[in-house]
């Protein structure tokens, strides 16, 4: 296995790995985290797409996916607000 064959499959697992971590919604922290996962998984991929021959298209695809995955870091863990379950064990 080469270094563009474990980028792509890094990319495709960790992928994978933060969408089944943000679909499960367990916590804002932890979902930001998962975003982080989609940062790692996005900047991998993007170079192994400009690395390979025609896949362009994914690295493309990658870039904008990054832009999202930096907002869903931001909005999850920069400027987190607390989880409405935790805000109410705090007050119960």
């Amino acid at each position: 296995m080469n270094f563009l064959d474990l980028l792509e499959w890094y990319g495709a697992i960790s992928a994978v790995v933060a969408a089944l971590v943000v679909a499960s919604n367990i916590s804002t922290r932890i979902s930001g985290w998962a975003f982080v996962l989609f940062v790692t998984s996005s900047a991998a991929l993007i170079v192994w797409a400009f690395m390979s021959e025609d896949a362009e298209g994914i690295g493309w695809q990658n870039i904008c996916l990054l832009a999202i995955n930096l907002w869903g870091v931001y909005r999850y863990l920069i400027r987190a607000e607390p989880d409405a379950a935790s805000t109410e064990r705090k007050t119960a």
